[in-house]
């Protein structure tokens, strides 16, 4: 399944569809021929808007005035047909008079040859002018199809018939009024399901794993239990709008056969629907399910049903003898359509065949792979980084002594940088490989990742370079220069990096891959940054103090050297101690960002 910006989000199906063909911008071109909303109701019968006209006859050239009035509703489409062929494409094209609220279509290949809404803001009338072409029929019908809801529409809403002059009045042909189809019935559920039976008759998918929903409020339950031909379904969660659940090849969003339970004024509506690509959900017929029932209680909603194994000739339902990833998830839902889920949808770690050994199994908010980059970042731009600045910043004087032929801090920053740009490396290749590319709809996090991974590439070359300290060129004063410049550039760039890393770890924590729970992460986030400013802030003030008091000690000329020895020694205990803090401090925020990617 593919997010590239939502890359897991199996339901991103669930985004929001409050117009005709699920657009609230009114760009439904492929709702044109039929005029038919694809929102996988019942239309409604006995319309409240009408359409008028401004004269009843028209010769070609014509603009006649068209309006179309009622009570509120949300999105329209309208447009003229020929009375005598109202299946046929759309006649003339239309001018707009208010283009706040009408737009124009492109339908059957002829510019403006429909209406529809902008926005889905209620609206009570609507008027535009239709031009009549040079080869117009005799007799023009106008029709509309009208939204109140999602729900609630009438689709061609007759309007009036105007006719060329000097024609044979228009008689109205004789029709067999079709039945409005029924929906089938929906009973409600006695009791609770329960998990007694998960891995001995049922296939059960559980979050947390081993729940019960008889027992736990809490608990996100999915089962199949056969039965010879056909599949009884069980779902349950917690939620005040909709629990979906889908069928999928892989990992990805697009072509999955997926099912809805929708509430809707104290009702559950159980809808099957799929995906094509990364539009929006199509909500299909419900003639392949039978024996559906529902029940809300204490914030908990329950749905069942039944669908046969197999089912030839309906398009869009998958073979459930065959192995699927399956996807979990829930979300807020207003007037029977439904929103964006909640939070990243619950998917399974492997394909399951639902029908096959009964099994008991959970699944994760968050793949592995991506999992593994959030530490990994976590962990070097948390704690490896930061405390390698510190180091270098102030305790060259605290570990001056050579280790390894170099001085003892020197090679705590360098070792500390080392693994920095290691960790950074490896998590920066992991979303690669789990996406098998770019991700463009994950906003600006991997463009600042992509300027984090540059940096750090920049900070290892230009550290390989360094210019030594000490060289007989020193007396030239060249060398001076490289060392200065080197010094503000190698600043320079791992302040940028580490700020921009900051960034993209904020962004990060709201994607959908990795989408830590609850608001404390950003306070987390917070306070972190906090802590280290102010312990590098401390340090400074102290460093400052220090410098200041050895300074008046050298300025009265009393016992220099053992007072400077002794503030020395004073200092670098004090830095050692903040050092020995902030480190634990580190550990603890890491621990929690840790902690819950583990329970994703």
């Amino acid at each position: 399944m593919a997010v590239p910006g939502f890359t897991l989000g199996a339901f991103i199906l669930l985004l929001l569809v409050s117009s005709v063909a699920n657009y609230p911008n009114g760009k439904v071109t492929k709702s044109c021929r039929g005029m038919i909303p694809k929102h996988g109701q019942t239309p409604q019968s006995d319309p409240a808007c009408h359409i008028s006209v401004s004269q009843m006859t028209f010769r070609p050239g014509d603009q006649i005035k068209v309006t179309l009035s009622g009570p509120p509703f949300k999105g329209f489409l309208l447009e003229a047909r020929d009375a005598e062929n109202l299946s046929g494409p759309p006649i003339g094209s239309f001018t707009l008079i208010d283009s706040q609220v009408s737009q124009l279509l492109t339908c059957e290949d002829i510019q403006g040859s429909a209406v529809s809404h902008t926005s889905p803001s209620k609206k009570t009338e609507i008027k535009v002018y239709w031009n009549a072409p040079s080869s117009a029929p005799n007799h023009i019908k106008f029709l509309a199809t009208v939204v109140e809801k999602y729900k609630i529409y009438w689709v061609k809403i007759p309007g009036p018939i105007i006719s060329q002059p000097n024609v044979l009045p228009f008689t109205t042909p004789k029709a067999t009024i079709a039945p409005m189809p029924t929906l089938p019935p929906v009973s409600h559920l006695t009791k609770s399901f329960n998990a007694s039976d998960c891995g001995n008759k049922k296939f059960c998918i559980r979050s947390p794993l081993n729940c019960d929903p008889e027992k736990e409020l809490a608990c996100v339950f999915l089962s199949f239990t056969r039965d010879a031909n056909s599949v009884m379904v069980e779902m349950s969660g917690p939620s005040k709008g909709y629990l979906s659940f889908a069928f999928s090849h892989d990992r990805w969003m697009g072509d999955d056969d997926a099912y809805v339970c929708i509430l809707e004024d104290q009702t559950v509506h159980i809808q099957p629907s799929h995906l094509t690509g990364r539009s929006h959900p199509v909500m299909d017929s419900r003639d392949p399910l039978e024996d559906m029932a529902w029940r809300l209680a204490d914030g908990v909603m329950q749905c069942s049903f039944r669908r046969n194994i197999t089912l030839p000739g309906v398009k869009n339902r998958f073979d459930l003898n065959a192995s699927y990833y399956i996807f979990l998830a829930d979300g807020a839902a207003d007037d029977g359509q439904i929103h964006k889920h909640s939070q990243q949808p619950l998917i399974t770690y492997e394909k399951y065949n639902v029908t096959g050994y009964p099994e008991n199994i959970g699944g994760s908010h968050s793949l592995l792979l991506l999992k593994v980059h959030g530490a990994l970042m976590f962990v070097a731009w948390m704690t490896t980084v930061s405390v390698g600045v510190l180091i270098a910043r102030f305790f060259k004087p605290v570990w001056s002594k050579a280790l390894f032929g170099d001085a003892a801090w020197f090679q705590v920053h360098r070792m500390l940088m080392l693994t920095t740009s290691a960790l950074t490396f490896i998590a920066f290749l992991l979303p690669f490989i789990y996406r098998g590319g770019w991700n463009w709809h994950a906003g600006y996090h991997p463009y600042l990742g992509c300027i984090v991974m540059i940096l750090a590439v920049l900070q290892l070359l230009s550290a390989a370079f360094r210019p030594p300290l000490h060289d007989p060129r020193i007396l030239t004063g060249s060398l001076f220069g490289r060392r200065q410049m080197f010094n503000w550039t190698h600043w320079s760039m791992g302040t940028a990096a580490r700020i921009i890393a900051v960034a993209a770890m904020f962004l990060g924590m709201d994607l959908p891959g990795l989408n830590l729970p609850g608001p404390w992460k950003t306070y987390a986030m917070i306070g972190f940054v906090a802590w280290h400013v102010g312990t590098e802030i401390v340090l400074e003030v102290h460093t400052y103090r220090l410098s200041r008091k050895v300074e008046i000690l050298d300025d009265d000329r009393i016992q220099i050297l053992q007072s400077f020895t002794a503030a020395e020694a004073e200092g670098y205990a004090f830095k050692k101690t903040v050092l020995a803090i902030y480190v634990c401090g580190n550990l603890t925020f890491l621990t929690m960002f840790l902690s819950a990617i583990n329970h994703l």
